[in-house]
């Protein structure tokens, strides 16, 4: 067994999301719906146990989204301006999910102003500075910018682990330069429009191709 510690860092909201559109509606007898508590907790759970009986992390963290915006929407004010709000009987789950991570006793974190992406990429950077191994629960393509030496992506939908080879099948480039990509192609899941300059000429399924990432 490896002496290195190993960080295990869980995409909270996109486990609330995916165990809020798995189960139909559920309530408490108060009324309180219930459906994605539920759901988020058999996950979490289950994962805790599958990685115990493997790999055993030697810390663990569950990263939310503090709020809906975040300081991009000041750089930028359509930034997921498309997106819907929360479904009504899902916003009195949050903070019951938030209250089933601490029973488990597994740190619950975020941060005004900040998505869950961004603490997990600053976690990610202290750890490595640390020489810890991370792994990222998620199955968000915006955190295979993170995967290197020492980091990998695990989609526990899929139970697949995402590696160098992995973001480089995807994105035709390392993972250092899917940021660039993405900034260039745009993302529509963000409402992030392509680079116009690029637009006019070529198709954003090319940049992954050009000389570019070559020569950088």
């Amino acid at each position: 067994m490896s002496s290195q510690p190993h960080l295990y860092l869980i995409d909270g909201s996109g486990y609330i999301f995916r165990a809020y559109h798995a189960l139909p509606p559920m309530s408490r007898k108060d009324g309180t719906p219930v459906n994605a508590v539920y759901g988020f907790s058999n996950m979490l759970f289950k994962l805790l146990k599958d990685v115990n009986e493997g790999e055993a992390p030697t810390h663990f963290a569950v990263i939310f989204d503090a709020a809906r915006k975040s300081f991009r929407n000041d750089l930028y004010a359509d930034y997921k301006a498309h997106r819907p709000d929360a479904p009504e009987d899902l916003v009195p789950q949050f903070s019951l999910i938030r209250e089933a991570t601490k029973a488990f006793n597994v740190a619950g974190l975020e941060r005004s102003n900040y998505e869950a992406d961004d603490l997990i990429a600053t976690f990610t950077q202290q750890a490595r500075a640390k020489n810890w191994r991370v792994t990222i629960v998620s199955s968000d393509k915006d955190l295979m910018q993170l995967v290197d030496d020492g980091v990998d992506l695990f989609d526990s939908m899929k139970n697949r682990r995402i590696g160098l080879d992995e973001v480089h099948e995807k994105f035709g480039v390392t993972p250092d330069k899917v940021i660039d990509v993405q900034a260039l192609c745009g993302d529509s899941a963000d409402n992030v429009p392509v680079c116009p300059a690029l637009a006019r000429k070529l198709r954003p399924s090319s940049l992954p191709n050009m000389a570019i990432w070559k020569a950088a």
